[in-house]
């Protein structure tokens, strides 16, 4: 039996009317667009709130709040994860999504429109590519963090406006020391199941690295 979007409210009580019907929404729209452009695996598009959107908003059971228009680039966003379900939850947040390949804009694009979200910009770009300036970083797993980390380098505002400096706040699973060794980064590990009761979430991390 896959979650419908109960278990977004279940973990997620205080939204609003808009933000219950927002991610409501993304039952049919996903599902729509993935059947025109693969974005989510076809298996794995039944599992959309458990695997996809609640995944994404571990990032928001870590960081609880942003202040208002607070910058996040959402690097290889693919579909839109973990941008879109974070910009439904955070609507004074400016979210910038990107990815190399276009087609998958086109569905970010598209999403966020159908369920009318106006705190969303998304571009087919690298992130190498962008001049602009960000609080955060956020992306899923894209790659190594020892590869990703100097594509977003100078990325960052230098001036902090949240409750924890700026950074990168990456989603990724498995056993990580390795990795944060090999990227020679200080990286925090917050293990999303202390957020979240599921099986699923037993070995995934919200990394966080200031920068």
């Amino acid at each position: 039996m896959n979650p419908t979007v109960d278990i977004i409210f279940k973990y997620f009580p205080n939204l609003s009317e808009k933000q219950r019907e927002q991610f409501t929404q993304l039952a049919d729209v996903y599902p729509f667009w993935n059947n025109q452009i693969n974005v989510v695996s076809r298996k794995d598009i039944e599992s959309l709130y458990l695997h996809h959107v609640l995944h994404s908003l571990g990032i928001a059971k870590f960081v609880t709040e942003f202040t208002a228009g607070t910058r996040i680039l959402d690097v290889g966003t693919g579909g839109g994860f973990p941008g879109i379900p974070l910009a439904i939850l955070f609507p004074t947040v400016q979210f910038h999504l990107v990815d190399s390949i276009g087609k998958k804009i086109k569905v970010v694009r598209e999403v966020a429109a159908a369920i009318g979200l106006e705190n969303v910009e998304a571009d087919h770009i690298r992130a190498e590519e962008l001049d602009y300036k960000y609080d955060f970083v956020v992306s899923r797993a894209v790659t190594r963090l020892g590869d990703f980390t100097p594509w977003i380098r100078n990325k960052f505002e230098k001036k902090d406006k949240n409750g924890i400096p700026n950074g990168i706040l990456y989603l990724k699973g498995g056993d990580l020391k390795e990795e944060i060794k090999e990227s020679r980064l200080k990286a925090e590990l917050h293990p999303l199941s202390s957020y979240f009761t599921e099986d699923f979430f037993e070995t995934k991390y919200v990394v966080y690295i200031p920068m």
